[in-house]
């Protein structure tokens, strides 16, 4: 039987699965209606981006399984790599 994520994947090829990611910053910011997490984690310099109508547990320090689709942005004419979060789980 397959778990959740690998379901995703299959019908979701561009989409990305990481288990055991440390998380070393977590803010969280409003944005109209909805509040907006960006998290870092150990080893990657791109930042980690989700939306919750609702504000989340503060998991810096934790472990977490992220899902989610590589993507860039424009800012300034500058282009910069993020990463939007389908899916979190507190491993």
């Amino acid at each position: 039987m397959q778990t959740e994520p690998e379901k995703m994947l299959q019908r979701h090829r561009q989409l990305v699965h990481s288990d055991m990611l440390k998380v070393t910053s977590h803010v969280q910011r409003t944005a109209g209606d909805w509040i907006v997490n960006t998290l870092m984690v150990e080893g990657c310099t791109a930042p980690f981006r989700f939306k919750r109508r609702q504000t989340y547990r503060n998991i810096q320090g934790q472990r977490v399984n992220l899902t989610y689709y590589p993507a860039s942005e424009t800012v300034g004419g500058i282009d910069f790599e993020v990463m939007n979060v389908v899916r979190i789980r507190v491993a």
